[in-house]
């Protein structure tokens, strides 16, 4: 696995709502309606982050969640990095039926 060069990055940053570069890392800050919501996102994205093997930095404080996304082993942004963002992402869509 090795890291995305600033093009890549920068063109997956552009699909991702909110999420912004950090140095070697991406970063964005979800707002919840209260700490359950928070607490059933961060569960949620735990999940993903298992199936992926790749976890998030991230902090809590009630309703507010802050989610930093690096790869350690190559010093940078790589693709899991991007995967585990959109996964994210996708939790917090509004459900269609």
């Amino acid at each position: 696995m090795s890291s995305l060069s600033d093009k890549q990055i920068d063109l997956q940053l552009e699909e991702l709502s909110g999420w912004e570069r950090d140095g070697n890392s991406i970063v964005k800050s979800y707002h919840f309606n209260d700490f359950i919501e928070a607490m059933s996102f961060m569960n949620q994205a735990a999940f993903h982050a298992e199936a992926l093997e790749h976890y998030p930095e991230w902090h809590n404080i009630y309703d507010v969640v802050k989610v930093r996304l690096t790869t350690h082993d190559t010093g940078g942004i790589s693709s899991l990095d991007i995967r585990l963002a959109r996964r994210m992402e996708h939790i917090i869509q509004p459900k269609r039926f």
